[in-house]
């Protein structure tokens, strides 16, 4: 589950060994997506109820373009997180180095 205030992303990163489920529960935001670290090749609007799988190797960012949080979930095939890892905070997820 995540959670970003207005204005936020996730973070433009890839994962190399799984694909990402992510659906959006609440707000609206862009999902951008990108075959190389340096470069966004799609840009899409989003908001409640999308849904989006990102395969494995795509460069990937959610930004909160909303004025209100933006809700979402995201699965991962195989798992990249421990059993009952929680992040409390975006600085939190990104000091976790698994």
């Amino acid at each position: 589950l995540m959670g970003l205030k207005p204005g936020e992303d996730i973070g433009w990163e890839t994962h190399g060994n799984l694909d990402q489920f992510l659906r959006l529960e609440q707000g609206q935001g862009r999902l951008e997506l990108g075959k190389t670290e340096d470069r966004v090749d799609e840009s899409h609007e989003v908001s409640d109820d999308w849904a989006f799988i990102v395969p494995a190797g795509m460069w990937h960012n959610v930004v909160n373009t909303g004025e209100l949080d933006l809700k979402l979930y995201s699965l991962y095939s195989p798992p990249d997180h421990a059993e009952g890892t929680v992040h409390a905070t975006k600085a939190d997820a990104e000091a976790d180095e698994h």
